[in-house]
């Protein structure tokens, strides 16, 4: 894996809640321990996944310092830092910054959104400039944050701008912007695939590393699909994708990878607690059906272990 650059599969991991939805962190070790057996290439703390928004300051820097001491040697920590307050994400950043993160990412403030590229801009310099040298990874996720820009557009400028602007967590299914971003600059800048249903497709275009929710219990299913891709076994990847395709659909019926996802990783020995308002926990009934519908499309046998 070159320098700053990141690959391989990266679970945007849950953030572990206890019942009365206080961290739990005293579950992250094993949880790092069980994602580093199953073959990831790192962790994308506080992120979407995460349930960020509905995290304090101090518990988002708490849980980046946990991560920090559980995340083994070679592999990449990355901290989301994004919040509609600058100076709150200046200050993860700094503090990101201290404990020695391999990379920050931020997604756009989205209630008052950035209306022109240079104000996007603008927001990601402040925020890198707090990061004292660490490399920054600009998380688009338009579908949540409401801020629409092509990313190639959006490279362009921030090449000259950004301090240790590094690439982008590209988490939308506009394919030919992500092949145009991906091979600007001669593919200087890395291209991480957000959305897990297009990791296919989108190493057809240049992905080399992913961040993604299903990766948390999912993930040998991901790195069958890149083995299969890069050793040109295309139909085989083409139905490995479809099993992800097919498991993401029975998520969303649940509420989607975070709602679904935690019940998920209880069923695998690991219970990641409920999800904090306004998201909800699924009920027990909610998860008996869940799973006898992961049963039918024999999803466990593609699950960490």
């Amino acid at each position: 894996m070159e320098h700053n650059k990141l690959e391989g599969i990266i679970p945007a991991v849950f953030t572990p809640m206890n019942a009365d939805y206080s961290l739990n962190t005293g579950l992250i070790e094993h949880l790092a321990k069980v994602l580093t057996k199953n073959g990831v290439s790192g962790f994308f703390v506080a992120g979407t996944t995460g349930e960020t928004t509905s995290l304090t300051l101090e518990e988002r820097m708490e849980l980046a310092e946990v991560w920090r001491s559980h995340t083994p040697s070679g592999m990449k920590l990355i901290i989301h830092v994004g919040h509609n307050c600058l100076s709150d994400a200046q200050k993860l950043a700094r503090h990101a910054a201290s404990i020695k993160a391999d990379g920050i990412s931020a997604f756009p403030p989205s209630y008052y959104k950035p209306l022109r590229m240079e104000e996007l801009v603008s927001y990601c310099k402040a925020i890198a400039e707090s990061g004292n040298g660490l490399p920054f990874y600009y998380y688009h996720i338009p579908f949540l944050t409401g801020v629409h820009v092509k990313m190639h557009d959006f490279i362009r400028t921030a090449k000259t701008n950004i301090p240790h602007f590094t690439g982008i967590k590209f988490t939308n299914n506009d394919l030919m912007d992500y092949r145009l971003a991906s091979t600007y600059g001669k593919n200087k800048y890395n291209m991480l695939c957000g959305l897990d249903e297009m990791l296919l497709p989108a190493m057809t275009m240049g992905a080399k590393g992913a961040v993604g929710g299903t990766y948390n219990f999912a993930a040998p299913l991901y790195i069958q699909i890149i083995k299969a891709y890069e050793n040109n076994n295309i139909e085989t990847a083409q139905a490995l994708q479809d099993k992800s395709i097919q498991m993401i659909q029975i998520l969303q019926q649940y509420g989607g990878a975070i709602t679904a996802g935690k019940s998920i990783m209880k069923m695998l020995g690991i219970d990641c607690g409920p999800c904090r308002l306004p998201l909800r926990t699924l009920t027990r009934k909610d998860e008996e059906t869940l799973q006898k519908e992961l049963d039918d499309i024999s999803f466990f046998q593609y699950a960490i272990k």
